[in-house]
């Protein structure tokens, strides 16, 4: 697993601005999900609805927290019924690592070069560059690991969270290229709800923010140009670090297929959630857009899932623990609230899917205003609960979120159904907070002491 990873920052994804042979390798020899959401795009929620198949309001961790104790991951299951477990790379929860045999991981958010890693509880500094440490450590869990038991073994990279530091071999990569533009790198949120507009995400902007660039771009007075040299600046950065983990995940897969564990491993790459790649002139994540939205996930078994094709079920993170404990023969833990979609890897028509998921975002960094929402395959409705504002798109006619047609006659009766739809979803899924309470509680949260190692 990556670390913001947009889907559309990969060649079988259809990137117009990257190549990712070896993240293809395994799309073309598994399966790529075309509808693959968060519940939450923030790096925490979103690894703690993976880990526990809960969605963040139930799991309890809604934005930057760690954890309660209590709840079972499916790493541990794994663990329990015997498998040996190891987590390997950016753990991003404030709290030690548990349900592994062993653990390797690096303390708060971790840095590119020579950095620390806290090995079992001692901390250790390795020096290189992270993405190729962290496939170090990967390989020599699989090499070192016990031979009379099976194996899942978690490799999550810091890479390419923020500040998007290269490597020395692709520190040149891009330098004589301009990486085409999004259509919306200027968009003037004309339809949008006024509460998008507060949000301090923006390529260009003069305020401090991650991609002033100031050194490449601070002479440049247009505010045109200026955004678009920032894009530049920060598409290259980004990209480079894209370019590592692809030639790392191709060691883990020439690992497996010289040790002879190809063809009885399931293999998945993924993100914790997406990305802005300048669309919306931004960058970051948190919104419900689609480009922050999906996350990428391909996976291959071989005689296991479908080779070579794609899918578009919706599919979410709370789906993951329920569908590696289905290939492990476990049954998901009580309160678990995701579904596995094992059927669907292998190409089967599931019975009964839903049509619908429920998204909701609780305001932390960047002044992105805390909204909740729904998305089928053809609508996406979103409210803002503090401003009270509403937005409704149509993708089949509007893939680049545009056009708010939340107050078109036409889509009366769409929105009317979405709606209820919201209210019926939290009922279920037992999202009782208040919109009031709800963003009192991410604050509160976010002032709380966290662990002086693990704390984010």
């Amino acid at each position: 697993m990556a670390d913001d990873h947009a889907a559309h920052a990969m060649g079988c994804y259809g990137s117009y601005r990257n190549t990712t042979p070896n993240l293809d390798r395994i799309a073309a020899e598994g399966m790529r999900l075309d509808n693959c959401f968060c519940t939450n795009s923030i790096c925490t929620p979103s690894r703690a609805a993976i880990l526990t198949g809960m969605y963040p309001h139930a799991n309890g961790v809604i934005t930057f927290n760690a954890p309660p104790s209590n709840h079972v991951t499916f790493p541990q299951m794994l663990r329990n019924s015997g498998y040996h477990t190891a987590m390997i790379g950016k753990w991003h929860l404030g709290c030690e690592p548990t349900g592994f045999d062993h653990w390797n991981v690096l303390p708060r958010q971790g840095r590119y070069h020579d950095p620390k890693f806290i090995d079992n509880g001692v901390e250790t500094r390795i020096e290189g560059y992270v993405t190729d440490i962290i496939t170090d450590l990967t390989l020599d869990a699989l090499q070192n690991r016990p031979r009379d038991r099976p194996f899942c073994v978690l490799s999550h990279h810091k890479a390419p969270h923020d500040m998007w530091e290269s490597d020395d071999k692709h520190a040149a990569m891009f330098a004589d290229a301009d990486i085409p533009e999004p259509t919306t790198l200027f968009d003037d949120y004309a339809s949008r709800a006024t509460a998008v507009r507060q949000s301090t995400q923006t390529i260009g902007a003069t305020r401090p923010g991650h991609t002033l660039y100031e050194a490449e771009t601070g002479h440049i007075e247009d505010s045109v140009a200026r955004r678009k040299a920032q894009y530049q600046e920060y598409m290259k950065r980004y990209l480079r670090c894209v370019a590592s983990i692809d030639d790392n995940v191709g060691r883990i897969l020439d690992y497996l297929d010289e040790n002879g564990l190809a063809d009885n491993t399931i293999i998945i790459y993924t993100s914790d959630q997406g990305f802005f790649l300048g669309e919306h002139g931004w960058y970051d994540k948190r919104f419900m857009y689609e480009e922050s939205l999906r996350m990428p996930f391909v996976a291959r078994f071989p005689g296991g899932i479908q080779p070579g094709i794609s899918d578009d079920h919706i599919i979410l993170n709370t789906d993951f623990a329920a569908t590696l404990l289905d290939y492990a023969g476990l049954k998901p833990a009580p309160g678990m609230q995701g579904q596995s979609f094992r059927g669907i890897l292998a190409g089967e028509e599931p019975g009964s899917w839903r049509e619908i998921m429920y998204y909701r975002y609780y305001r932390s960094h960047f002044n992105t205003p805390s909204h909740w929402g729904v998305r089928t395959k053809r609508y996406k409705y979103i409210y803002y609960n503090l401003s009270m504002e509403h937005e409704l798109y149509d993708l089949t006619q509007d893939s680049s979120e545009i056009r708010n047609v939340y107050g078109d006659p036409g889509y009366k009766d769409v929105r009317r159904h979405l709606r209820s739809e919201v209210k019926r979803l939290q009922d279920e899924l037992g999202d009782t907070d208040d919109s009031y309470q709800g963003e009192v509680r991410a604050w509160e949260l976010l002032s709380q002491p966290h662990d002086p190692i693990f704390g984010l």
